[in-house]
C-alpha cells in the first residue's frame, strides 16, 4: 500500500460569537479545492474530521457539534462595496456532506478581524486606533454584512470586557450588522402568511411563522409542543423521540416554505431552516447557574442546529427572531407581548441576548432593513492544518 505524506495548508482557528471554526484564505487552499466541488468539500471534512461514525471528530478539528463543525474561506472581494468575499461550510459530522445553503452568524463577526489580520482590507483605510467598518459580502446568500473591528496600535483588538452569554471569557467587542437579511432573492414569508397551520403527520397542525431572514427559520409556540421554553439541551438531545419529531417538522417546514420538493430532500440540506420554539417571559436557570428573570428577557426562545439543541443560539437565527419580532402578528412578536418593537432580548439556554431590526412594509411585503447585534471574536490558533494528501 503506498503511502501518502500529510500537506499542510495555512489556517487560522476562530471563535466568532458562540461559534468556533477552521478559517482560509482561498489562495492558501490547494489548487483543486479553490473552486467549489468535491475536493473541496473532501478536504474540508479531512479537516474537521467527517464523516465520523463515532460522531467525536477525535481526528480532526471539529468539536463534535454543530457550533464546531464550521469551516470559513475568505477571499479580497473583486467588489468595490465590500472588502472580503465569505463563504461558510457547515460540516456534518456523521455524514459526507458539506452544506452550502446558509450563513453562519455567529462565524460573520470573525471574518472582519481575520480579514484584517490576514491582508483582506485596505490597509488605507485601518486606522491606528479607534474600529474600521468591514464591508463583507455573504456569498452563500448573497447578502450584506458590515462589521465594525476595534483597532489598537494597529492591531485588531480581541480582548475587552464585551460578556456574551454562551462564551466563557469577555472580550472587545464587535457589532455586526445584517443588510436587507432575507435569505435569497424572495419574500421574508415564502407563504404570504405571519403564521400559518403547518400539518406535520405523526405530529399534528401547528401555529407556524416561517421566516427566511438571516436563515430560514420556523418558529413554533412551545406549549404546542409540550414544552415551556425554559428547556435546557439534556431536557431534547437526550430524547430521542423529541428529536425525531423536531427533524420531522423541519422536514415539512421546508417543503412548506419551498426550500425542498418533497421531505425525502430534507437529509441532504441539514444546515436549513433551522427549528425554534418560543414563549413568553418566565424565570429559569440558565446552562452556567446563572438565574435568568421574567423581567430581564421579552421572550424566550430555543432552536435546533442539525439536528440538536444549540447550547445558545445561532446568530442567524438571533437575525430571524430579531426580524419577526419587529414584524406584529408574528408568534415572536405575539410572544414578546406584541406590539411595534425594533429590539428584543430573549433568554436562550446559555442566558440572554438582545437584537434589533428595522421592519418596513413596501407595497405590500415587508422588508427588513438590517438587524443588528453584538458578538466577539478572537484567535484560538494560527499556522498550518495537515492533512493525508490523498484527502481529496
Amino acid at each position: 500500500m503506498s503511502q501518502q505524506p500529510q500537506i499542510r495548508v495555512p489556517a487560522t482557528y476562530m471563535r466568532g460569537g458562540t461559534s468556533k471554526g477552521v478559517f482560509f484564505k482561498l489562495t492558501d487552499l490547494p489548487e483543486a479545492a479553490q473552486v467549489p466541488g468535491e475536493a473541496r468539500d473532501r478536504l474540508l471534512m479531512r479537516v474537521i474530521g467527517s464523516p465520523d461514525p463515532y460522531q467525536k471528530q477525535i481526528d480532526g478539528m471539529g468539536g463534535a457539534t454543530s457550533s464546531t463543525s464550521k469551516t470559513v474561506i475568505l477571499s479580497r472581494s473583486e467588489s468595490p462595496e465590500h472588502d472580503v468575499d465569505y463563504l461558510f461550510g457547515q460540516v456534518s459530522i456523521d455524514k459526507a456532506f458539506v452544506d452550502w445553503s446558509g450563513n453562519c452568524g455567529n462565524l460573520s463577526a470573525a471574518v472582519g478581524p481575520f480579514a484584517i489580520s490576514n491582508g483582506l482590507v485596505d490597509p488605507a483605510r485601518i486606522p491606528e486606533n479607534g474600529e474600521v467598518e468591514v464591508r463583507i459580502w455573504q456569498a452563500n446568500i448573497g447578502k450584506t454584512i458590515v462589521s465594525r473591528v476595534p483597532i489598537t496600535d494597529g492591531q485588531v483588538q480581541e480582548t475587552g470586557d464585551f460578556e456574551l452569554d454562551g462564551v466563557t471569557s469577555p472580550a472587545a467587542e464587535v457589532p455586526v450588522a445584517f443588510k436587507d437579511p432575507a435569505d435569497g432573492e424572495g419574500a421574508i414569508f415564502p407563504t404570504g402568511n405571519l403564521v400559518d397551520d403547518l400539518e406535520v403527520p405523526g405530529v399534528g397542525t401547528l401555529k407556524a411563522t416561517m421566516i427566511n431572514a438571516g436563515i430560514p427559520t420556523v418558529f413554533l409556540n412551545a406549549d404546542e409542543l409540550g414544552y415551556t421554553g425554559s428547556e435546557l439541551q439534556e431536557a431534547i438531545n437526550g430524547d430521542a423521540k423529541a428529536l425525531e419529531m423536531f427533524e420531522t417538522i423541519r422536514a415539512h417546514g421546508a417543503v412548506k416554505m419551498g426550500l425542498i420538493a418533497d421531505v425525502s430532500e430534507a437529509a441532504a440540506r441539514q444546515h436549513t431552516p433551522k427549528v425554534a420554539f418560543v414563549a413568553p417571559p418566565a424565570d429559569y436557570l440558565a446552562s452556567s447557574g446563572k438565574q435568568v428573570k421574567a423581567d430581564e428577557v421579552d421572550l424566550l426562545v430555543r432552536a435546533l442546529s442539525m439536528g440538536k439543541l444549540h447550547h445558545a443560539m445561532m446568530g442567524t437565527a438571533a437575525v430571524a427572531i430579531a426580524s419577526a419580532a419587529a414584524i406584529e402578528g408574528t408568534l415572536v412578536n405575539l410572544a414578546a407581548g406584541g406590539g411595534k418593537r425594533n429590539a428584543v432580548t430573549f433568554g436562550h439556554p446559555s442566558g440572554t441576548l438582545r437584537v434589533g431590526a428595522e421592519a418596513s412594509l413596501v407595497d405590500g411585503r415587508w422588508v427588513i432593513d438590517q438587524a443588528v447585534m453584538s458578538r466577539s471574536a478572537r484567535v484560538l490558533m494560527e499556522g498550518w492544518v495537515r492533512v493525508p494528501g490523498d484527502s481529496f
